[in-house]
């Protein structure tokens, strides 16, 4: 009766054990990689009371009959399951993601870890901040981590440029003037009698006739008819010559003509007939619809009283007054004599070039427009005004035509960036690039350097150029020499980027942003950080803006690392069954990466583990029940004695 007894407290003492199994998982929620341990009961012996037997014949055959002896705790393994990452943002707290264990050694033998809570010791090693263990390379080396060390300067010996330059052209331009409108030649309106004189009508009689000229009031032109009822067209001549802006002449034939003082379109003539058997248009066969002049743009072999801006016709010996100012705002004054000097427009343009030395003349037949150019680009004082001299018969309206700005003056487009760059030495200094609009639409580069520092003994780039689409075309060469104060030449090697590519500067329609985009020179450094690459590369980041390779974390992977053996404060050694051992790199041949300023969590499930708890306390209690019972029975027995 006792085989019950043994049995239970077998059972007692299997969940006892997973309690502290339980326990334990609980007691390290919060440990770092902290991994959950599992506990795995098994049977004991157990006893036969009756062996199996086979059937025969006549029987069918027996199960063996047993009665077992109780339980017992076969195994405690480990979930080593991926725990969560808490981000510490501390350079040297370093986790695992994925398999493998950071190498350390403890003094005399290497020991294995997921916990990377590491810093440096006073001598630079890096340590175990919680032990002082060093933290092992690939090659299972101590790593020392040079934080002292100075990353010396290095020269600049080349340079490169990206970003745009304007295609827009906004100089350089020369400062260009031009006449407000467009000038015109053309003809006068004119008209001729289809009668002859002498004209005979009713003696004493008045006819008359009105003229409206040039879109003007009507003017009236009357005629009395003498006694011998005999007027002539000479008479009618002398009365229309009275009025103002026509001439009237006879023909041979003796018909009337008339025509306008002015030309162009706007030059016209109206008859208007007078009162029935007293009209004068009619007796001498003036039409009465209205007859207009015409006109076409000028040319340079236009005669100036055929401009129709002229009024009245100039007379040798009119003058036009010229006045301006140079572009550099030096006046001019001079006098253009009509017969003297020339009749038509390119007379004129002849006489106002010989008057500037800073700009020219021309005429635009396309446009009808006298044009006006500074030779030269740049911002400009140009000016000209052409008017009629004072007291003369021959008058135009210059002023209608007046000179007006029609390009702006400017200096070449300039495009300025600036580099840093070093001396043998480590020493830093600005140079400054001047891109610079040719008028050819080139580009030329200047490189300049403040006196302060040295002198830019070859520093121009010329001929810079770029195709339609914006790409560069065959870049120039590129070489400029510096001598800095105090020290030897030194060469710089410029790259603009390749020919028909986008890949350095170019030459689009968008805003300008080109740069100094990069050199290869840099001062003497001083360690400012350091970061862990996924690979366990330890990265040194300089002052100067350099990194250097500083050391590497190993990874340390196990054919079967749950065969490990755990060492306490989060340590694991080799066993036997650990299986074959390989160190090297993170992220690579099977091993996790490594992470940066972070530490791996517990894998510990709290929920799980209290179920599984309830689950322990439940099977105690079942076999401490079992001890109860069989005691009573115990009892039963002794009291039947």
């Amino acid at each position: 009766m006792t085989r019950a007894l043994v049995s239970a407290l077998s059972g007692l003492r299997a969940h006892q054990g997973w309690i502290d199994v339980i326990g334990n998982n609980l007691a390290n929620t919060n440990t770092p990689a902290y991994k959950t341990a599992r506990a795995v009961f098994s049977t004991l012996i157990s006893r036969t009371l009756r062996e199996g037997s086979p059937p025969t014949d006549s029987l069918g055959g027996t199960d063996p009959m047993q009665v077992g002896l109780g339980a017992q705790l076969a195994m405690v393994d480990r979930d080593l399951g991926q725990g969560a990452l808490d981000i510490t943002g501390r350079t040297f707290d370093l986790a695992m993601l994925g398999e493998g264990y950071f190498t350390l050694f403890d003094g005399n033998r290497d020991v294995f870890s997921r916990v990377g809570s590491f810093s440096l010791d006073s001598k630079d090693n890096l340590v175990d901040q919680r032990t002082g263990y060093r933290v092992l390379n690939p090659n299972g080396q101590a790593i020392k981590i040079d934080s002292t060390g100075v990353v010396p300067p290095k020269t600049t010996s080349a340079m490169q440029f990206e970003g745009n330059l304007p295609s827009e052209i906004t100089g350089p331009l020369a400062e260009t003037l031009s006449s407000a409108s467009a000038i015109y030649e053309g003809t006068a309106a004119s008209i001729t009698g289809g009668a002859t004189g002498p004209f005979t009508l009713p003696a004493g009689e008045a006819y008359t006739m009105e003229l409206a000229i040039n879109g003007g009031a009507p003017q009236l032109v009357s005629i009395s008819v003498p006694a011998s009822g005999v007027v002539t067209a000479q008479d009618v001549a002398d009365e229309v010559n009275k009025l103002d802006h026509i001439t009237a002449t006879v023909n041979a034939d003796q018909s009337l003509s008339m025509v306008s003082d002015k030309t162009g379109e706007k030059s016209t003539i109206k008859v208007t007939p007078g009162a029935a058997g007293k009209d004068l248009a009619g007796a001498v066969g003036l039409s009465t619809t209205l007859v207009a002049g015409t006109e076409t743009l000028a040319g340079l072999s236009s005669n100036l009283n055929l401009l129709t801006l002229n009024d009245a016709d100039y007379l040798n010996g009119d003058t036009l007054e010229i006045s301006g100012t140079e572009a550099d705002g030096s006046i001019v004054q001079a006098t253009f004599v009509y017969g003297t000097d020339g009749t038509t427009m390119q007379d004129l343009v002849d006489f106002v070039n010989a008057q500037f030395s800073s700009a020219e003349a021309s005429f635009d037949a396309s446009a009808g427009k006298l044009v006006f150019s500074a030779e030269e680009s740049g911002e400009s004082d140009l000016s000209l005004v052409i008017s009629d001299g004072n007291g003369q018969v021959g008058q135009s309206q210059w002023a209608t035509a007046a000179f007006a700005v029609t390009t702006n003056g400017a200096g070449p487009d300039t495009v300025t960036t600036s580099m840093e760059v070093f001396d043998p030495a480590g020493g830093s200094h600005i140079l400054s690039f001047d891109y610079v609009r040719q008028d050819d639409n080139s580009w030329t580069m200047t490189a300049s350097l403040p006196s302060s520092s040295g002198t830019v003994t070859a520093g121009t780039v010329s001929n810079i150029r770029f195709n339609e689409n914006g790409s560069l075309q065959t870049p120039p060469s590129a070489d400029i020499t510096i001598q800095f104060n105090g020290g030897s030449s030194q060469n710089i090697k410029l790259t603009f980027g390749e020919a028909g590519s986008f890949d350095g500067i170019t030459q689009f329609g968008s805003a300008t942003n080109l740069v100094a985009s990069g050199q290869n020179g840099y001062g003497a450094g001083t360690l400012a950080s350091i970061s862990v690459g996924t690979d366990g590369a330890i990265e040194g980041f300089y002052t100067n803006g350099q990194s250097v390779d500083l050391g590497a974390i190993g990874v340390t992977t196990f054919t079967n690392p749950r065969g490990l053996e755990e060492l306490g404060n989060s340590y694991w050694g080799e066993t036997s069954n650990s299986g074959q051992r390989l160190t090297a790199a993170g992220a690579g041949n099977g091993a996790g990466e490594v992470i940066g300023g972070a530490l791996e969590q517990s894998n510990v499930d709290s929920a799980a583990e209290f179920v599984r708890l309830i689950q322990a306390q439940r099977g105690f209690q079942a076999n401490a029940r079992i001890i109860s019972v069989q005691d009573q029975l115990l009892e039963e027995v002794v009291n039947v004695v």
